[in-house]
């Protein structure tokens, strides 16, 4: 009988295979993401073609809030500290003297509600994180650079610091286009003349196409769409943008399953 220590060739060789598959199941799990100055810049790096499109979204922006009476200051303060264009503009659309806050809470919370969503994708990278990282990231997470961050972690790069990156070069453009947009306020009439009205909307449809993965997205995806589509028939404000995307989210937990 041999010992544990004078093992058969071919049981010695067999758990040699199975711990370099443990450790390379270690290595591209999730849970093993970094978290680095070369992750920051990738994502910054990546993102900027994109910060371009939501700069002009910015403008936009900062033009309907210099007609609401926001001055510049108040509009940078506004985007630095919020940094979401679709809530930011319900906002000011809202605005009145004096500010109806609690009707702008309310909007702005439906429209945000997706985000629940999309940090919960990010959760399996995420969860091995420190709180300071994570929340710190999460701060600078659009759509936008959300959509871009989970492209590159499910391609397996594991750089945890992409989204704080690509969230720093959205956060750069928009305040600084919505200051713009208050600088020339008063020259642009009309944003849809210039086509900045369409700019966000052209930028998530080539978003689309890159996170488009064949088969695999077309029954969440259209089944996100038709939620949405009928929820807009029926409630009134952005609450079919969450019931699209929890929608969608249920059917694939039950494919999955």
């Amino acid at each position: 009988m041999p010992t544990t220590d004078e093992l058969p060739e071919t049981e010695q060789s067999t758990d040699s295979v199975t711990d370099e598959t443990e450790t390379s199941i270690d290595d591209t799990a999730p849970s093993a993401v970094t978290f680095d100055r070369d992750g920051i810049r990738a994502g910054f790096v990546t993102c900027v073609p994109v910060a371009l499109g939501v700069a002009g979204y910015g403008i936009a922006f900062g033009v309907l809030a210099d007609r609401a009476g926001l001055s510049i200051v108040e509009v940078a303060l506004m985007s630095a500290t919020v940094l979401a264009g679709a809530s930011q503009i319900i906002a000011v659309e809202l605005w009145a003297d004096p500010v109806p806050a609690a009707t702008v809470v309310l909007a702005v919370f439906a429209v945000n509600l997706r985000y629940s969503l999309m940090g919960a994708a990010l959760r399996p990278w995420f969860k091995h994180l420190s709180a300071t990282r994570t929340y710190g990231s999460l701060f600078f997470m659009a759509d936008e650079n959300w959509a871009l961050t989970m492209r590159d972690l499910t391609s397996g790069s594991r750089r945890g610091a992409f989204l704080l990156g690509s969230g720093l070069a959205i956060w750069l453009f928009w305040v600084a286009s919505s200051v713009i947009g208050v600088a020339v306020g008063g020259v642009i009439d009309d944003p849809a003349t210039f086509g900045l009205d369409f700019v966000l909307v052209a930028t998530f449809v080539a978003l689309a196409v890159e996170l488009w993965d064949e088969a695999s997205t077309a029954v969440p995806w259209a089944v996100a769409l038709v939620t949405a589509l009928v929820t807009a028939q029926v409630l009134a404000g952005q609450w079919h943008v969450i019931a699209g995307g929890v929608a969608a989210a249920v059917v694939e937990v039950v494919r999955r399953d």
